[in-house]
């Protein structure tokens, strides 16, 4: 046993050289994520070891002078957690959220990595999580792509074309190989046009901006929603072809007919039982249900008209073969990802060891011998 204890600093630049944006390998890691997560090998925050993260959230109010008040999307969340399988790590993702970031030229959130040994708490790294962040959110989707769409989609829409959405939109096309049309919503249409022309570019398809909601749905084989969550988006039953597969990154409303018609597949159904505690926790369920992705799907199981979570399909379950995805070529699915921190997990201890094969980063020394023993 040694004493001294140097880790990993991984900058940004850093992370790139490792390979965070690689989204063939980072949908191949995510699945071998799912799969642990089915099987139950991990564990997250929380006393039910399932909670998404611990929120500080900022009043209206204070009577502090330095206090911070409230904002759009103005919050920091821890995300601990622990993955089990060849990962064998602890770790926890550090977010700080400000819409208003934007002002000063910065990203809406900022995030770093940690990476612990799991027996000793010892770091192992410490890295640049923002781009870690985007391209695992972006993996989920594709590993449902993959598992639940049809493989021959020619039509996909993109939903939101924020940084977050093209991150999903690079990982789907690792696994749809006969796509030959990208439709790109909008609020601004400008943004739908610059992702457009950057999808035309990069994959050579037919792309189109819109800023209309409904040209955003109809007739796409595949739909990814990542919008913003300062204005949640509805989409109705009727634009929403046979065969087609939506993958919701982002809160979104629809049509009741259309949930209790379709195919749903949860990221991991645990998760979602958490956040229904979380939310009669919170003394209003409703108001709870208002500010997460699977807000609609509650409230419908509540009433009955949707299966207990207990009884639905995640993903982990369809990765391991234990449940089915898609059962038909007509049929409609979609599938919700709320987001995990075991996922920042794997793909940030895939870029350490990647990181230490190629000499990349900067060693820190923690200490050479610790003052405390």
């Amino acid at each position: 046993m040694y004493p001294k204890i140097d880790f990993l600093y991984l900058s940004e630049p850093d992370m790139i050289a490792a390979g965070v944006l690689d989204a063939e390998r980072c949908v191949t890691v995510c699945e071998e994520t799912f799969s642990l997560l089915g099987e139950g090998d991990y564990l997250m925050g929380g006393a039910n070891h399932n909670n998404h993260g611990m929120n500080i959230v900022f009043p209206k109010e204070t009577k502090f002078p330095n206090m911070p008040v409230a904002g759009p999307d103005r919050r920091f969340a821890a995300m601990p957690g622990y993955l089990g399988g060849r990962f064998d790590v602890c770790g926890n993702k550090w977010y700080g959220s400000n819409h208003a970031n934007a002002e000063k030229g910065l990203p809406r959130s900022i995030l770093t990595m940690m990476i612990n040994d799991k027996d000793t708490g010892a770091p192992l790294a410490l890295m640049s999580a923002n781009l870690l962040s985007a391209s695992r959110t972006g993996a989920v989707p594709g590993v449902a792509a993959k598992h639940l769409a049809n493989p021959d989609a020619k039509i996909v829409s993109v939903v939101g074309c924020g940084p977050i959405n093209k991150a999903c939109f690079t990982a789907i096309m690792t696994q749809l190989k006969a796509v030959e049309k990208v439709v790109c919503f909008d609020l601004f249409l400008d943004k739908a046009n610059e992702f457009a022309r950057w999808a035309e570019g990069k994959y050579g398809v037919t792309a189109v901006g819109v800023d209309e909601t409904e040209a955003g749905f109809r007739d796409a084989d595949v739909i990814t929603v990542a919008a913003s969550r300062l204005k949640p988006l509805h989409f109705k039953d009727e634009w929403i072809k046979d065969g087609a597969t939506i993958l919701v990154s982002g809160p979104v409303n629809t049509d009741e007919s259309f949930l209790t018609g379709c195919k749903i597949v949860y990221d991991h159904t645990p998760l979602q039982e958490a956040y229904v505690e979380d939310a009669i926790a919170s003394g209003n369920k409703d108001a709870y249900y208002s500010g997460v992705i699977g807000g609609p799907f509650y409230r419908l199981i509540d009433a009955g008209k949707l299966p207990p979570l207990k009884e639905s399909t995640g993903l982990g379950d369809v990765v391991n073969g234990k449940k089915p995805g898609r059962e038909s070529a007509t049929e409609r699915v979609i599938f919700i990802a709320c987001g995990m921190a075991v996922f920042d997990i794997s793909w940030g201890f895939e870029m350490y060891q990647s990181a230490k094969e190629k000499g990349i980063g900067q060693s820190l020394n923690l200490w050479d011998k610790p003052s405390l023993s």
